[in-house]
């Protein structure tokens, strides 16, 4: 049976990796999926995948939601899956200010955006699903990433006020805090990594990438899926305003 059957679901940075996977997963429990991505190609071929509809849009514009607006203008979003982002690692002093600003408006700025535009219709209709994938490092911090660990910090405290805000409406908000991820993103800085010390694929993600984990592996795209859908799922209709780790026991320190 699917328990997500008549809801519209937006996925961020839905064309590839952690999103493609949640909007895969979501259209199997029954959604319609809206996915959003920068890569007008790639939208449109997880699109076609869930049958859904595709949305080219950089989340790093400020009047995005307007883009979004007329490209699916009858879509009220009943579920948000907050995934786009992106990395950029460098010391502090010599971080380059306008990408820690991006990094801010993909990660933290967009979010707050679709949130002002998509609660009203939440509210009205008294259900609401958002899904923030944060990361680890929404938990702890890591150098050199300074901005990706303060968008993910801030994005843990807007997903808390939303479920606040909107646990009297039945909207709730939660956080997904996933280690590295199987991704292509992930598995090219294994390769720079491998070659850069000198030492086999295995021996960067367990040596270096998650010394601080117990689980000596990444985290399927998968996995990160299923525990999204769970939290949209009428199984999930309790747990609001949480961060739930899927770090292999990286935060366990």
């Amino acid at each position: 049976m699917t328990s997500l059957e008549g809801r519209t679901a937006l996925v961020t940075g839905g064309g590839s990796g952690i999103g493609r996977a949640c909007a895969l997963r979501l259209a199997a429990a029954g959604a319609h999926v809206v996915v959003a991505d920068m890569n007008a190609e790639s939208a449109a071929a997880v699109a076609a995948e869930t049958g859904g509809v595709a949305v080219a849009v950089d989340l790093s514009d400020p009047g995005f939601p307007d883009a979004w607006a007329d490209a699916v203008p009858d879509v009220s979003a009943d579920i948000v899956v907050n995934n786009a982002g992106f990395q950029h690692v460098a010391p502090i002093e010599e971080f380059p200010p306008e990408i820690f600003a991006k990094i801010l408006k993909v990660m933290v700025e967009a979010p707050f955006l679709i949130a002002r535009a998509v609660l009203p219709g939440m509210y009205e209709r008294g259900w609401g699903r958002f899904v923030n994938i944060s990361s680890v490092h929404g938990l702890r911090a890591s150098p050199y990433k300074s901005a990706y660990v303060t968008a993910k910090h801030a994005l843990e405290g807007l997903s808390k006020v939303i479920a606040l805000e909107g646990a009297p409406h039945g909207v709730t908000s939660n956080c997904v805090n996933p280690a590295y991820v199987r991704t292509p993103l992930v598995e090219n800085q294994i390769a720079a990594q491998a070659r850069t010390h000198g030492i086999g694929p295995d021996e960067v993600v367990e040596r270096i990438m998650l010394a601080p984990a117990a689980i000596k592996r990444l985290v399927e795209p998968d996995e990160v899926a299923e525990l999204v859908a769970y939290l949209c799922g009428p199984q999930g209709s309790f747990i609001t305003g949480a961060s739930i780790p899927l770090d292999g026991g990286w935060s366990a320190h």
